[in-house]
């Protein structure tokens, strides 16, 4: 049996060098961004993404070998086990195998197999799969006779028969087989329950539904699933055309079922006929379950990996920057609430204004609105999308255009602003503001830099995922606390400006020691160096090693603590500098040094090539940041509703969602369209996300509006 190690790096083509090493710094505790970024030349230079496969498959072979060994351990005390069975269990690839061998020795069992052996049938089974005995009452009941065995023969007939069945049933090769072929030839069946069609209208497309297991795409198993759990939807599995019993199923080496020595090129009739019995009575029953189950896992996967790229993109949107900027979260009878915040995210002035229907205060907002912009100098307008949005947003671009404010309104995404709101994170940082008013801080917040206000917020209640709520709550959870883990230390953090909830994402930090670091730094005031770090309680050289890097300081005692330049490597910087004459700062944007530096690259052996190409980048552009730069749309001041929308207009939106089917774009009707994935461009698209991520701002032509069902049909321009 190959090693971990091997293993993996079969799987993922890496020299046998490479394995073992990301498993020794797993081991040790390194993260992944950290080994991503910072131990490229002990990888092979294996992005984070392919670190996260790594890691998670690296996981499940740690467990299946505890497993293993555990199963091992357990048959070692029962001499009848063969020792081909010990051989299968070290062989076996998968949890699925390793239990499929296991299952027929487990001895906290009990089946009518069980009860048979105990009743002294295993002889009668073994004479009848031999054709010794035929499968006929009067001749079990000599059978019973001859081997003096005192049992009714009608029941010792039925007991032989479930020792075959079980058998045959729990045979791990036939199991993988049937399996496989079930996933390649297989055809998914979905019916309408009974008496249930009303009540599942939404379903309707699945009330008579059939495709191939090989081709149904994640999306429309979660459809059918949802309805099978809502009672609604009865699924199967089945190959299409077979008559009676699948062919794969009459597999030679079940001839030695009962006797590891005879062999036969194929089965007997009368041991066809007991295979046939064992696909009727259990074996089509338990493959169907086994496999909806692997369908449902597959769709499980796919939804977790769309809501995890939605969220990366929404993540990584453009920052809008450091400006002052006044959030607005609109709503009717309830008022548009209103939060002024200056360029590093604090609250200067809040209120609420009633410019809609029931009070209709227009002349009193317009007043309040244009009081705020001019005091505090606010450059940007950031609304949230939702109810009342539209109407905020022309009352504003009136009021701007009016009294010519150097002001801009944008529309933003509010998703999860209501759940920060009202969360306990939100009541600590704001204990007097109403939960309203909290709202439109993070809009404008969110409008600055969407990274550091979204890790506020429960990555599940953002609102980009496809089928979320149908998915195992803890491995998306994990899943998109990867996300944001990466993300984060893609970017980097102020650690002067950051709030614990961003701390708390870096490499090597955990929540406590994020709390930490903030109450160093309002006790003692700015943080000053990387070193300083370990001053803070629970900032060991461990913790330092893994988080300094990704932390960010500003206008600092050394420059090198503004960049992503690691301060294991500052000692090799500071050598590069000297051998041009330099010093660390003047290295930084000085590209005519830099370019010599490269040429200068076999001078510093000491140093890996990705480490060195690594650390001219950052000297290049120090602390830059990957996110694209900001853009907003702009939307047709004429369009307010679905009711002003009709087919042939181009139109600016924004994406709000990619799922596997295409992509929803707001138009600022308050009711997403879809442009379906073959509206995406004239040409096939395998992936929406080729063309397309959240935040995007799109243009499209509808296609079609139905206001009954609010459903806007799109089509995509120039993607």
């Amino acid at each position: 049996m190959k090693g971990i190690s091997q293993i993996l790096s079969d799987e993922f083509s890496l020299s046998i060098q490479y394995s073992g090493n990301i498993i020794d710094l797993f081991e040790e505790g390194a993260s992944v961004p950290f080994i991503a970024r910072y131990r490229k030349e002990n990888t092979g230079g294996m992005s984070d993404i392919q670190l996260r496969a790594f890691y998670e498959r690296w996981q499940y072979l740690v467990e299946l070998n505890k497993r293993r060994d555990n199963i091992l351990s357990s048959l070692s005390k029962d001499s009848n086990v063969p020792e081909l069975v010990n051989q299968k269990i070290r062989n076996a690839m998968s949890k699925t195998e390793l239990e499929d061998i296991y299952a027929p020795y487990k001895k906290s069992r009990k089946s009518k197999m069980g009860e048979a052996i105990a009743k002294g049938l295993m002889p009668l089974a073994v004479a009848l799969w031999q054709g010794r005995c035929l499968s006929d009452v009067a001749k079990v009941a000599i059978w019973c006779q001859q081997n003096k065995l005192n049992l009714d023969s009608t029941m010792a007939l039925q007991g032989a028969q479930d020792i075959l069945i079980e058998t045959i049933s729990t045979d791990s090769d036939l199991l993988k087989v049937a399996r496989q072929a079930m996933m390649k030839q297989g055809v998914i069946t979905s019916r309408v329950l009974r008496g249930k069609k009303q009540e599942g209208e939404k379903f309707r497309d699945y009330f008579e539904y059939e495709e191939a297991v090989s081709k149904v795409v994640s999306h429309r198993l979660l459809a059918l699933f949802r309805g099978k759990k809502a009672n609604i939807l009865k699924l199967g599995v089945v190959f299409k055309g077979q008559v009676d019993c699948p062919n794969f199923l009459y597999l030679s080496h079940l001839t030695r079922l009962f006797d590891g020595n005879q062999k036969s090129a194929s089965l007997s009739t009368i041991q066809m006929y007991y295979v046939y019995l064992a696909w009727q009575t259990k074996l089509q029953a338990k493959l169907e379950t086994d496999v909806l189950a692997q369908l449902k896992d597959k769709a499980e996967d796919g939804a977790i990996q769309v809501f995890a790229n939605n969220l990366e993109d929404l993540l990584m949107a453009a920052p809008a920057g450091a400006h002052r900027v006044i959030g607005v979260d609109p709503g009717f009878r309830n008022g548009v609430k209103l939060a002024v915040i200056d360029e590093q995210g604090n609250v200067l002035d809040y209120g609420v204004i009633y410019p809609h229907a029931p009070q209709n205060q227009v002349q009193a907002a317009q007043q309040k609105l244009s009081q705020l912009i001019q005091q505090h100098q606010i450059r940007w307008a950031a609304i949230g999308n939702g109810t009342a949005s539209r109407e905020t947003e022309a009352l504003l671009k009136d009021l701007i255009a009016t009294e010519g404010l150097s002001c801009q309104a944008v529309v933003v995404s509010e998703a999860g602003a209501s759940v920060y709101s009202a969360s306990p994170l939100a009541s600590a940082e704001f204990p007097d503001l109403d939960v309203t008013i909290r709202g439109a801080i993070s809009i404008a917040r969110r409008f600055q830099d969407p990274l550091a206000e979204l890790v506020k917020i429960d990555p599940q209640a953002i609102g980009v995922g496809q089928y979320q709520h149908d998915i195992k709550v803890s491995a998306l959870s994990t899943s998109l606390t990867n996300v944001v883990e990466d993300c984060v230390n893609r970017v980097g953090v102020d650690i002067n400006l950051a709030s614990a909830s961003l701390l708390s994402y870096v490499s090597g930090l955990s929540d406590r020691i994020a709390q930490n670091i903030v109450a160093y730094r309002e006790s003692k005031g700015r943080i000053e160096s990387r070193t300083e770090l370990k001053k803070v309680k629970g900032i060991g050289d461990k913790c330092f090693e893994q988080c300094a890097g990704f932390l960010r300081i500003l206008n600092g005692k050394e420059p090198l603590d503004a960049s992503g330049v690691h301060p294991e490597s500052y000692a090799l910087v500071r050598s590069m500098a000297v051998k041009l004459a330099l010093t660390s700062r003047e290295l930084l944007n000085n590209n005519v040094a830099l370019q010599q530096l490269k040429t200068l690259a076999p001078s510093f052996q000491n140093a890996g090539d990705y480490t060195y190409s690594d650390i001219l980048n950052e000297l290049d552009k120090p602390g830059r940041d990957p996110r694209p730069e900001f853009t907003y749309a702009a939307f047709d001041q004429s369009i307010q509703s679905l009711d002003d929308l009709h087919e042939g207009m181009t139109l600016e939106g924004v994406v709000t969602n990619v799922a596997a089917f295409g992509a929803f774009v707001d138009l600022g009707v308050h009711q997403d369209g879809l442009i379906h994935i073959s509206q995406l461009a004239d040409r096939f698209v395998k992936d929406p996300r080729d063309l397309v991520r959240v935040g995007q701002v799109v243009k499209v032509m509808v296609l079609e509006v139905d206001v009954k069902r609010k459903r806007i049909a799109l089509k995509a321009q120039g993607l």
